[in-house]
């Protein structure tokens, strides 16, 4: 899937028609989006390599002074619809769950049975809470679009005040007010934007390689710095024989944001103090919020002979002791292995038989007591 890159300059009113997954704008506005012919790489990892995560809950950007209503209704209706697509796959996978607990339910172990139960239970819980997650998210939007429509009305009688004569003292105090509803009205609207911010989950970004095809030789060295608002992602490697690529990080978590655009810096590392730049994009980033991976290349150069291949990954929920249906039906099912599924009755729980025996011997104890025995 190919992925065109955004010119520096941010032009937001204009629509674009993009790729199905991050999307954006060639370097030049009229310059046609170009295809990416199918390329696998070989991207080897050093030992040690993790996810990174270079910032947290606080490294978050602070609340904006000047709110982007346009952006966030394209950045709104992304997320919708990627939440729309989250649930529609774990609905398919909740029935075909339940249609292979009722093939077999005659003819399969009680065991087998048990654990198909907790993994429907366990996409349940998921389900439910998507479905509250998006209802937030719509609540806040709605929330957001109040506050919108109330800024506009104190805009509109800021400027029929302004435009007229000064008049008497009532006409100075209305503008006085009006004016203050106007910045009261921003603020709001600034403070939800940000808190719609904060629900927009997690872009799991993998490295997968570069494809030059005539461009690389064995032996470049390439340096990446990833830009996103105040996060930042750096990674070199270097192309060895047999195309292969070794990449000192292979995985990154970004915070999705509203306003901002995913900046990409690829330079050619020929010497110590011989640095190429090869290229400097700035990449659209809503159309990531989707329910299955993707894979996408990033056009680094004019003109496409280097490419960024990325596999990005959405996870609607940031928080990590909050996992997916996938990863909580894999550890409940580990869980429960340990344990025998037929053992209904704790193991200290003494038969019959043993009940007897006990009383036999308390009485005993209670005879020799007492000098009868």
């Amino acid at each position: 899937m190919s992925l065109s890159v955004r010119p520096q300059r941010r032009v937001l009113v204009t629509k674009i028609n993009r790729s199905q997954s991050f999307a954006g704008v060639n370097s030049s506005a009229d310059r046609p989006f170009r295809s990416l012919s199918p390329f696998t790489p070989t991207v080897s990892r050093k030992t040690g390599s993790r996810v990174s995560r270079m910032f947290s809950m606080s490294h978050k950007s602070p609340p904006p002074k000047v709110p982007q209503p346009n952006r966030l209704d394209e950045v709104y209706e992304a997320l919708k619809k990627g939440l729309t697509a989250y649930l529609e796959v774990h609905q398919l996978e909740l029935e075909k769950l339940s249609t292979q607990i009722r093939e077999s339910k005659r003819n399969s172990r009680l065991g087998f049975l048990y654990d198909l139960d907790k993994q429907v239970k366990s996409i349940e819980r998921f389900l439910r809470r998507l479905e509250f997650h998006a209802s937030k998210i719509d609540e806040l939007y709605e929330a957001y679009c109040i506050q919108r429509r109330l800024r506009d009305g104190a805009h509109n009688m800021v400027k029929a005040y302004s435009t007229g004569s000064p008049g008497s003292r009532e006409a100075r105090e209305s503008l006085a007010e009006a004016s203050k509803g106007y910045k009261e009205y921003t603020e709001n609207m600034c403070l939800l934007e940000n808190e719609l911010e904060s629900q927009l989950g997690e872009f799991h970004i993998r490295m997968k390689g570069l494809a030059g095809f005539a461009r690389l030789c064995a032996g470049d060295q390439y340096e990446i710095f990833m830009k996103y608002g105040r996060q930042r992602w750096k990674l070199r490697g270097r192309i060895e024989v047999n195309s292969k690529q070794v990449w000192d990080s292979e995985e990154m978590v970004f915070l999705p944001l509203v306003t901002e655009f995913l900046s990409i810096k690829v330079t050619e590392l020929k010497s110590l103090a011989n640095h190429v730049v090869v290229g400097n994009v700035s990449c659209e980033t809503k159309d990531l919020f989707a329910a299955l991976p993707q894979v996408v290349a990033v056009d680094i150069n004019d003109l496409g002979t280097l490419k960024l291949s990325l596999e990005v990954t959405w996870n609607p929920f940031d928080k990590d002791d909050q996992p997916s249906a996938a990863s909580t039906v894999n550890k409940a099912s580990t869980v429960n292995k340990r344990f025998s599924t037929y053992n209904q009755s704790p193991p200290d729980t003494p038969s019959l038989r043993e009940q007897a025996f006990y009383v036999s011997v308390q009485q005993a104890g209670l005879l020799r007591r007492h000098g009868q025995w």
